[in-house]
């Protein structure tokens, strides 16, 4: 479950009500102007046809009674008068609004014209069969216009009915929709709180706890996807704290205990040496200073990847750049060995054409000459350690292959991590851990990389890659204390 997937669904769905609210107030809105409008006009048509009745009976009374006006007066109000019939007619026209309701109209109209037809008749020969005819004409006009009054007032009472009916259902309607969109905001926030809330509030804590000292602590698994996962990131950047604050330790006691044994070497050599009860042979001598020497060149060893480390750790690794030819440097780390080889034998391999680097030359040996030391180290008696330099496209590839104990895929994995050493490694030699951390710091620091291949009991290559370097123009030289950081 993802917490964007899950706002996004809610936001539409939110969306989608507050929509469908706003369309059914407008189409709501829309139906009752059109049911206000047809009120209107079914009141018209309920006004109009009276007045038609009143005007017809006003004509007849006019027609037939005797005139209080001289002749030409009676003659224009009749005339007046029918053509106030015709306008009403076409009134009522105009507001028709059904084929049922325009065909009562036209027999309105039809039996309106008969009855002028009749009383015409009747008013230039008055006789009793005409003036019935005209009477009898004018009943059944006032007759369809009475159902033409009564068919206007249903059709308004229909209107109404059906405007009522809308109004409870528009009532219903938006009840409910606002019901389903207070419901939703209701469930979104209950779900944030329990969903949401409740693992940032644990990871929180978490956070916490773990800064207070409580290393053991960890973050709940639990909620959205997002918030899973960054539960699981602290968990594993706690783990990963732990286990080096570990490392340190177990990495400390090992310093002490690599330290104990080349200054306990060096007390008991100054002890006898001082003891003054047997004077030393020259032989015991020698021998005292070669161990001396050699835990001498321990120690140093020691701090200077503890000096390193920390440099590299602060970022104040400095590299003085320089043009070096990795063959030179290949030979030199190779002849400072070839004298201690213990019982192993180094062999060179260089090409015959000069391999130029822009490197610290004093780093780069180092990093040679920890690889060659662990090759050699961890080489039994017998073997050989390849040193070989070669050139591949635009790089420099320096190669150290051994005979040794090798390394199995997890040991390969942590291999450059500080104080990290293998199992195996911790039998045949003493040491830091530290020596192949600094070598790749410094190596990524010239732009290159380490790799290495090997098999448990089937020895070790590392390779150096380094980036050649390629002709430039003249420049100014390097002034005596440029630093490269």
């Amino acid at each position: 479950m993802s917490l964007r997937r899950v706002l996004t669904s809610i936001m539409v769905v939110l969306g989608l009500l507050v929509l469908a609210s706003i369309g059914s107030l407008a189409m709501i809105t829309r139906y009752f102007q059109r049911m206000s409008d047809g009120v209107g006009l079914a009141t018209e048509g309920v006004r109009l046809p009276e007045d038609l009745e009143i005007e017809l009976l006003n004509h007849y009374r006019r027609s037939f009674e005797p005139p209080a006006e001289p002749p030409a007066v009676q003659g224009a109000l009749l005339a007046a008068s029918e053509n106030r019939l015709m306008l009403g007619l076409d009134a009522v026209t105009n507001i028709a609004l059904s084929i049922e309701e325009r065909n009562l109209i036209d027999g309105v109209r039809q039996k309106v014209y008969a009855y002028l037809v009749a009383e015409r008749e009747a008013r230039s020969d008055p006789t009793e069969e005409k003036l019935q005819r005209a009477k009898g004409a004018l009943d059944v006009a006032l007759v369809n216009t009475a159902f033409l009054t009564y068919y206007n007032v249903k059709e308004a009472r229909d209107t109404e009915a059906q405007a009522v009916r809308w109004s409870r259902t528009a009532l219903v309607g938006s009840t409910t929709l606002s019901t389903l969109l207070l419901l939703s905001l209701v469930a979104m926030l209950l779900w944030m709180r329990r969903a949401v809330l409740r693992p940032v509030i644990g990871v929180s804590q978490a956070m916490r706890r773990f800064g207070a000292g409580d290393k053991e602590t960890r973050a709940p698994e639990r909620g959205p996807a997002e918030l899973r996962e960054m539960a699981l990131t602290f968990n594993e950047m706690a783990a990963t704290l732990a286990q080096r604050q570990e490392e340190q330790l177990t990495f400390l006691a090992g310093v002490a205990h690599d330290l104990r044994n080349p200054l306990a070497a060096l007390k008991m050599s100054t002890a006898l040496a001082g003891s003054g009860r047997n004077e030393a042979s020259p032989e015991r001598i020698q021998r005292m200073l070669t161990l001396v020497r050699r835990q001498v060149a321990r120690l140093d060893r020691m701090v200077g990847d503890l000096l390193d480390a920390a440099r590299i750790e602060a970022g104040r690794l400095e590299l003085h750049i320089e043009e070096r030819d990795a063959r030179e440097m290949a030979r030199s780390v190779v002849e400072l060995f070839e004298a201690s080889g213990q019982g192993r034998e180094l062999r060179l391999s260089v090409p015959e054409v000069p391999v130029p680097l822009r490197c610290d030359g004093t780093r780069m040996e180092q990093v040679l000459n920890n690889l060659v030391s662990n090759a050699l180290k961890y080489s039994p008696t017998g073997t050989s350690v390849d040193v070989t330099v070669s050139r591949q496209q635009d790089e420099a590839i320096l190669t150290v292959t051994d005979r040794g104990i090798g390394l199995s895929a997890e040991a390969k994995h942590h291999l450059f991590s500080p104080f990290m050493r293998a199992n195996n490694a911790r039998d045949c030699a003493p040491g830091a851990g530290l020596g192949l951390s600094v070598a790749r710091r410094i190596v990524e620091a010239h732009g290159g990389r380490i790799e290495v291949e090997s098999q448990p009991g089937q020895g070790a290559t590392f390779r150096v890659r380094l980036p050649l370097s390629l002709p430039r123009p003249p420049a100014a030289p390097w002034s005596a204390g440029d630093v490269m950081h």
